[in-house]
């Protein structure tokens, strides 16, 4: 259980050492800003077609008597407009990252400068790693597609599908989303994304410790535009716990001239199971 504690703390340093670097947070505003209004365009698409969509898709329900055909089709509505907001929440990252790509690449960069000064690097071009990014992206929404139908399955079943199945949908949705986050470090260091579910699968508890409370955060609107740069940087420190490297600064640690001196990168004591 440890481990929840220390990936909530990757989280909120991550968050801390966007808000110490007030340059790069600024500009890491904007790709945010570029897919949040795309998002919220679908969304309010989706809350004002759903009622049409769901009496398309049950026609053998229009004879049913009052109250039931409007408390079967309203249940069903809320559970699409949840399914589709499970999957904007997932996404939501995928195609952020995408377009800040270059922007958040530079991020973990200097994360990674601000504690051992080793920046390792992909050697790829740019548009090759563009490339796997949205291949792997397109995997993981695949794989919280399937996760998205089985929920929503389960969603009909009495007391269970309106209390345990969306707890279970966080943290389905916080482990997609610290996949994604923390792919921008891994991929610079050569980590496909079978070795990345890999190595979130042998600590699910880091995993959603850290991707759980951002899931939460981010149905809040325009908080996930606020979070994303510290949520690249926590995602840095995680993937580093994940591969054994340090995650405080060391004696080669290269201060950053550009922004103020990272703050706040510190290292889980030595009674949690963060390095092992």
């Amino acid at each position: 259980m440890g481990d929840l504690g220390v990936g909530f703390r990757y989280l909120m340093n991550g968050q801390r050492w966007a808000l110490t670097h007030g340059k790069t947070f600024g500009l890491g505003l904007l790709p945010g800003l570029i897919t949040l209004v795309v998002y919220a365009a679908a969304l309010v698409a989706l809350a004002f077609g759903a009622d049409d969509l769901i009496a398309w898709a049950t026609p053998f329900a229009d004879g049913w008597g009052s109250p039931w055909l409007g408390l079967f089709r309203g249940f069903l509505t809320a559970v699409l407009f949840a399914l589709g907001l499970m999957l904007a929440v997932i996404t939501f990252t995928s195609v952020t990252l995408l377009v800040g790509s270059p922007f958040y690449d530079a991020v973990s960069e200097r994360v990674d400068a601000s504690i051992d000064g080793n920046v390792p690097t992909s050697g790829r071009s740019f548009w090759y790693d563009l490339w796997v990014s949205t291949r792997d992206s397109l995997r993981i929404l695949v794989r919280a597609a399937i996760w998205g139908v089985l929920l929503f399955a389960l969603g009909f079943i009495p007391v269970v599908g309106q209390t345990a199945i969306p707890v279970v949908g966080f943290f389905v949705t916080g482990f997609f989303l610290t996949e994604e986050l923390a792919s921008v470090a891994l991929a610079r260091r050569d980590v496909d994304l079978r070795g990345r579910l890999a190595l979130l699968r042998s600590r699910r508890m880091l995993a959603w410790g850290f991707g759980v409370p951002l899931a939460l955060a981010y149905v809040i609107p325009f908080v996930a535009v606020f979070l994303m740069p510290g949520a690249v940087a926590g995602a840095t420190l995680l993937s580093r716990d994940l591969l054994g490297e340090p995650t405080a600064p060391t004696g080669d640690a290269v201060p950053d001239a550009g922004d103020a001196a990272p703050a706040g990168l510190a290292k889980p004591s030595a009674d949690t199971p963060a390095e092992r």
